[in-house]
């Protein structure tokens, strides 16, 4: 079974965002995955290209134009191929956790407007050995008691924590 932390770090968890859309929050999860990216390149003191948000944004919005990604009960799963970039070889998927201050429109199939939003980008030539991880990662992310309590968390640090306990005491699943 995905862990919820696995493809997840602390620094890529967003608490009380504001956005206005569904766009402006897979701009931000574009940002976010090319600064966290680039932010790791830097300490390898490689000199070589950079991944960019805009590109990041791009194939985020393009998957979204395929079909929502919104899964019900406000939480979204945005996720898509990093953009192709010689110099950056990820050995696995980066996810991003927002939590936001406002819900938005998502297009959701339960009409439900999202505040909590998981979103995974995989690098280029792993998505084959991934794939089964959404499903997975949707369904821990259906759990009504887990929600709860990511809506409630009042730190970036809080959702880390919820996220590893639920982790770690996964419900007996059928």
């Amino acid at each position: 079974m995905t862990k919820l932390t696995e493809f997840l770090s602390p620094e890529n968890i967003r608490q009380g965002v504001l956005v206005s859309s569904k766009k402006r929050a897979l701009e931000l999860v574009g940002k976010v995955v090319a600064e966290s990216i680039n932010h790791a390149k830097q300490h390898s003191h490689e000199e070589s290209e950079i991944l960019c948000p805009i590109e990041c944004f791009s194939n985020l919005f393009k998957r979204e134009k395929l079909g929502t990604t919104g899964l019900n009960q406000g939480i979204a799963l945005p996720h898509a191929k990093l953009p192709a970039c010689e110099s950056v070889i990820l050995e696995k998927p980066i996810a991003i956790f927002l939590q936001l201050e406002e819900a938005i429109d998502y297009e959701a199939q339960d009409h439900k407007d999202v505040d909590l939003i998981y979103a995974i980008m995989f690098p280029e030539n792993s998505c084959e050995q991934y794939k089964g991880c959404l499903p997975q990662i949707a369904k821990q992310l259906s759990d009504k008691s887990l929600l709860k309590q990511l809506r409630a968390a009042e730190s970036a640090e809080d959702i880390w924590q919820i996220l590893v306990y639920a982790d770690n005491h996964p419900k007996d699943q059928e």
